[in-house]
């Protein structure tokens, strides 16, 4: 089954989680989509990964920059984690989602890059991978709303540290760029302003509207694409942002779809979590961190077998 949860294995979760899932629906309030589940479904209102494991395989570098000011990012370096200086690895750029970058460290992991400097997953891409988590200048405003937030004005800094650091790094093979929510929006942006300057895409829940001129063009690149978007997404609808083009993607030999009907984080329940509104169905974030694979091994799509890594192998 492409893009959900096999009913036997939802409910083979609910018993493993059935406790733990009656004890979060004390504190959580009722997701509105709750009733459309299906019997034996379950809520999951967090991700099973641990929030900061790999934080110390990452370190914190500025790229100063005079139009938004200097750029903070992480940078996972695989040689100076152990790996062989003489092979080539691949650069992975994640664009944090909205009000992330004020999260501090944090942010490796809402970014969803945090695992994939672990042993398992660096293996699995076919020995490591350079990563780089930019941070937008984010700042609070006494209003209460967020400055600074991924805009055009962020494209050229954000393609001349690329740029820089593969100069600087001569063993970088190939460049794949991730974003999350308003990082995947921006993301969209470099890739349509420098087509051929990436190999892999990677958006998570943008609000980026496709229109047939821009599939057309990338029809004609080298990158390939792996578009991720929950069709219940609360925050950006699928139908405003991707229903229209949803026949003309499944067109192109060079893109995966993921559009699931239900988010679901790797314990195999349906993702809520809630902030004053509901926003679960949003973070399709969460299943790419978890690089597509549910906790019990199997594949969140079957045409990813080996999830998110292995198809960064097969671009490799």
């Amino acid at each position: 089954m492409v893009g959900d949860r096999p009913e036997a294995l939802r409910i083979k979760r609910l018993d493993d989680k059935g406790g733990k899932v009656a004890e979060n629906k004390k504190n959580h309030a009722r997701a509105p989509w709750q009733d459309e589940m299906a019997p034996g479904d379950f809520v999951s209102y967090a991700p099973t990964y641990r929030v900061g494991k790999y934080f110390s395989l990452y370190g914190k570098k500025v790229f100063p920059c005079g139009t938004v000011g200097n750029i903070s990012y992480y940078l996972h370096d695989p040689v100076k984690n152990g790996r062989d200086a003489a092979k080539q690895y691949p650069l992975l750029v994640f664009f944090h989602g909205g009000t992330n970058a004020l999260n501090g460290d944090i942010c490796i992991n809402y970014s969803g890059a945090e695992y994939y400097a672990s042993e398992a997953y660096q293996e699995s891409m076919g020995g490591g991978a350079y990563i780089l988590i930019p941070l937008a200048n984010e700042r609070r405003m006494p209003d209460g709303k967020v400055a600074g937030g991924w805009s055009d004005a962020y494209i050229a800094p954000c393609m001349e540290m690329i740029d820089k650091l593969k100069a600087e790094i001569q063993n970088i093979s190939k460049t794949i760029l991730f974003g999350n929510s308003s990082g995947a929006t921006f993301i969209w942006k470099l890739l349509l302003n420098a087509p051929n300057a990436f190999d892999g895409f990677v958006p998570m829940g943008a609000s980026h509207t496709l229109c047939k001129e821009e599939i057309d063009l990338l029809r004609t690149t080298k990158v390939s694409l792996l578009l991720a978007h929950g069709r219940r997404d609360e925050l950006c609808p699928f139908d405003v942002h991707l229903a229209c083009m949803e026949e003309e993607l499944l067109k192109m030999e060079n893109c995966i779809c993921y559009f699931p009907e239900w988010v679901r984080n790797s314990d195999g329940g349906v993702a809520s979590i809630n902030f004053g509104f509901e926003m679960g169905q949003h973070c399709i974030v969460n299943a790419i961190h978890s690089n597509l694979i549910f906790d019990d091994g199997q594949a969140y799509d079957e045409r990813l077998p080996e999830g998110v890594t292995g198809w960064i192998r097969g671009i490799l």
